[in-house]
């Protein structure tokens, strides 16, 4: 097996077919039906199976694009620490974000990694789960993760800052003549919350159980920016990370009482390089408590 036919098995099972694959990689198609067809030859297995829509990974197809996944991801870190020095670094950075936090904070430290690494690329996924990023943290695939803290945090974990949350009003709505919303004054309002398995929707449960409050629910959403949106529309309220409020939605938002508030902490790989070091420095460097931004002005 090669590290090349893992590439082509991964781009596969993301593209959903070869002919996309190899346009993906850009290569010519024979190739990559070649590379897999060997592939599955010589592991005895079929990884893919044909369906109407495309290829598809079998159950043992994804058992082995997980651990290939894995060894792709420590050889592009290993030919980046081959190629480049400190002060020329390039390859991939892979950041995985949990959904709503350090919106407005990480891409100013993107951009400053992108000054001191001008040749570096980096890739940026967010994922709701906590439990999802902690697996990943542990497979190492990613290179930095930026995630609120929990009960399984690991040890080594760095802690950023707190994200303080608000809450987003519909236009016109009666509380938006306060300067900080009573979280009792919320009482028999519909919520737009998240997915179920998501740290916000555990934040928002926690919050209104712990203040009295029926946690009627208007809709769920997978992302921040719908929730405000949706809330400014006054299908419900919603309590999102200050960073996290879209652009325009700023005269929509007050912070609450008591205030509700969530460590942000970086969980970066073992033997972690210049690149990950330096991209938490940016992070520790931004400011993460700023609610005080959407206060109204007197």
């Amino acid at each position: 097996m090669s590290l090349r036919q893992f590439e082509y098995a991964l781009a596969v099972a993301e593209e959903g077919s070869v002919t996309a694959a190899a346009e993906l990689l850009r290569v010519a198609q024979p190739s990559v039906s070649q590379q897999i067809r060997g592939l599955e030859r010589e592991l005895g297995v079929e990884l893919f199976a044909r369906t109407p829509t495309g290829l598809v990974p079998t159950v043992v197809g994804r058992a082995f694009l997980r651990e290939a996944e894995v060894a792709v991801s420590a050889a592009r870190r290993a030919r980046a620490t081959a190629r480049g020095g400190a002060d020329d670094l390039v390859g991939e950075l892979v950041v995985a974000v949990q959904m709503g936090f350090g919106t407005r904070q990480l891409p100013g430290a993107l951009a400053a990694l992108r000054r001191r690494f001008p040749r570096l690329e980096v890739t940026v996924f967010e994922e709701p789960s906590s439990a999802e990023l902690e697996r990943l943290c542990r497979r190492g695939v990613l290179n930095l993760a930026l995630m609120a803290a929990c009960e399984r945090s690991p040890a080594d974990a760095h802690h950023l800052g707190d994200e303080e949350f608000v809450v987003v009003l519909g236009t016109g709505h009666r509380l938006l003549a306060a300067d900080r919303v009573e979280l009792r004054e919320l009482a028999g309002e519909p919520w737009v919350r998240f997915d179920r398995d998501s740290a916000l929707d555990g934040v928002l449960l926690n919050v209104l159980r712990g203040n009295a409050l029926a946690p009627t629910t208007a809709a769920r959403v997978s992302q921040t920016a719908t929730a405000a949106r949706w809330a400014a529309h006054g299908l419900g309220v919603t309590l999102v990370p200050a960073s996290a409020v879209p652009h325009g939605y700023e005269h929509l938002v007050r912070p609450v009482f008591p205030v509700v508030s969530q460590p942000v902490i970086a969980v970066v790989r073992p033997g972690a390089g210049p690149a990950e070091t330096a991209l938490l420095e940016f992070l520790r460097q931004e400011t993460w408590s700023d609610s005080a931004f959407f206060s109204p002005v007197s």
